[in-house]
């Protein structure tokens, strides 16, 4: 397994294939209809243009999974903490790439400078919720009710690591 920087080109339509059947058939993602391949252009540019990296996790030319991490909210003095997610292909769960991808990603944010990571994953998600507790992560709250689908309300669990950086944060 191999790690790269993903571009629009060549990987848009393997990430959309991993979010959309996460849409379909999971509580990974809140949104209810597959995405369109056009949304990818939007996607990608909104990463490019905030400086967040998008990691895949390449076997040959298999887009295994992917991580990358934006913007937690839109004002000035949150901009030392950023939201992640990670996705694996449902044919490569439980293989630990999930694991090697926040790895990589942490050490993403660490060199950028930020000093929170966050990760909304769905409570009944037992599998994330470990995932990120084996790396550090702790839990920082849950919003009840916070989605709807699938015929179920949704509870959505915050889990948050403290990095290190940055080695002299500012105001303003």
């Amino acid at each position: 397994m191999q790690f790269v920087a993903c571009t629009h080109d060549a990987h848009a339509p393997a990430i959309l294939e991993i979010l959309n059947e996460a849409i379909l058939n999971s509580t990974a993602l809140y949104d209810y209809r597959p995405r369109a391949p056009e949304a990818m252009a939007g996607w990608f540019k909104g990463k490019e243009s905030g400086r967040f990296p998008v990691i895949g996790a390449m076997e040959g030319r298999t887009l295994l999974g992917f991580s990358s991490y934006g913007t937690f909210r839109a004002w000035p003095a949150y901009k030392y903490t950023v939201e992640h997610s990670v996705y694996v292909h449902p044919d490569h769960r439980g293989k630990g790439i999930g694991i090697a991808l926040m790895r990589k990603l942490m050490d993403a944010a660490r060199e950028q400078e930020y000093h929170v990571m966050v990760g909304g994953i769905d409570a009944a998600n037992r599998a994330s919720v470990a995932l990120h507790e084996k790396l550090g992560f702790v839990h920082a709250g849950t919003i009840r009710h916070a989605g709807y689908k699938f015929g179920r309300w949704l509870d959505l669990a915050f889990y948050q690591l403290l990095l290190e950086t940055p080695r002299r944060p500012v105001d303003g």
